[in-house]
């Protein structure tokens, strides 16, 4: 049975509503570790530490702590700024986190640097902890009304972080060999459910963050090697949708899918250099979880509707010889809610990404103030946001 939330219900408001067409504006972004709490692991585990501070010479714990402190104090706000301006720049009427401490942590971020930039506007936080051993968490912001006008209402609140292979039967003994057991829970983090209505119109939110494809040993694929713990969460997704709507249902109903996936089907591999210039290669990635929404058409990438070239939410690099962009971040619609919104391309926002950030020819963007080469950033991942009709 699911966990459900009532967690500070949005008033009803008054029902009459403006003449015109229901629209709203929803994003996805990851917001990089919005943290209340200071991480001291790394005066043991160095691959931990940060590098500013392995230029050092540190005596004890206690000197690695009072450094570790004065580190992130001085380069959060600069961070956070980078994130608002990024977060602004959406114009979201609801808002999906991901890497979010607690309530607590969204409440001061919102206040002391969101609210700077947009004013009165996100008033109704969600949040419900879920499995990840850092404590980050999925959550979601949304307005009292959308920008037209339309009043957005919370009508429940459902976490599906409780959810075990056991309980929905997708355990793949191959779970086995990363050292997962059947009675373990299936998400990493949360399948977060949040039933709303807009304008009188239901819409029903699924915000997910996927394992990620980091923590294997040296010399393995990192992507192939963490594969099945993302199939299954996709899995996961697609059941509890299928159970909510109907096998049948679910192609006609008016749902989203937002959040990070940690997953990709196409990339842009990155050769060449500076000096001679850079190559931006698309390769197909066929072995990946998203192939669970693709294949009978469950759901519609909204990102796809951008040009092959300009779909990147994330460039990854281990160095010059690793190096390629690609779509981490998505909003998967339900077909009906597609069809509906052929004309809406999603936007993609790239103005706090760092300057070592290779951008196709013809895409690079104006950078936020003080965005650094690698650091100060936004995050490391891009806001998606897209405007819909119900």
């Amino acid at each position: 049975m699911s966990e459900t939330v009532s967690a500070q219900s949005t008033p009803v408001m008054d029902n009459v509503q403006p003449e015109g067409p229901v629209l709203f504006t929803l994003a996805t972004f990851n917001i990089e570790n919005l943290m209340r709490r200071f991480d001291f692991t790394g005066y043991r585990n160095e691959l931990r530490q940060d590098r500013s501070l392995q230029l050092f010479a540190i005596d004890n714990e206690t000197q690695y702590r009072q450094l570790e402190q004065a580190r992130m104090v001085a380069h959060t706000d600069d961070t956070r700024q980078l994130s608002a301006l990024s977060i602004a720049q959406t114009r979201a009427d609801i808002l999906c986190l991901q890497e979010v401490d607690d309530l607590a942590a969204l409440n001061a971020f919102e206040y002391g640097y969101l609210f700077k930039m947009v004013g009165q506007g996100y008033k109704h936080k969600y949040l419900i902890d879920g499995n990840d051993s850092r404590g980050i968490d999925v959550s979601v912001m949304m307005r009292d009304v959308t920008r037209s006008g339309h009043t957005i209402e919370l009508v429940k609140l459902e976490s599906n972080a409780h959810l075990t292979y056991q309980d929905l039967g997708i355990y793949d003994p191959v779970l086995s060999s990363v050292g997962i057991e059947a009675h373990e829970r299936v998400f990493k983090r949360d399948c977060l459910m949040l039933d709303l209505r807009i304008g009188g119109k239901p819409l029903t939110v699924f915000v997910t963050h996927f394992k990620s494809m980091g923590g294997v040993r040296y010399g393995q694929d990192p992507k192939l090697t963490t594969l099945p713990v993302r199939l299954a969460e996709a899995q996961a997704v697609r059941m509890i949708i299928e159970k909510k709507f109907g096998r049948d249902g679910a192609a006609d109903a008016s749902w989203v899918i937002c959040g990070d996936f940690n997953d990709y089907y196409e990339k842009l591999a990155i050769s060449g250099d500076q000096w001679g210039g850079y190559d931006f290669t698309p390769v197909q990635e066929p072995d990946n979880c998203l192939n669970v929404f693709l294949n009978d058409g469950f759901a519609v990438n909204l990102v796809e509707r951008r040009p092959e070239l300009d779909r990147w939410t994330l460039y990854h690099t281990r160095g010059p010889q690793e190096r390629h962009l690609c779509q981490l971040d998505y909003i998967w619609a339900s077909p009906a809610l597609a069809q509906r919104n052929a004309q809406a391309v999603p936007e993609i926002i790239r103005n706090g990404q760092p300057y070592r950030t290779l951008f196709p020819e013809g895409q690079d963007v104006a950078r936020f103030p003080r965005i650094g080469w690698d650091r100060p950033k936004a995050s490391d991942h891009c806001p998606v946001a897209v405007t819909l009709e119900l």
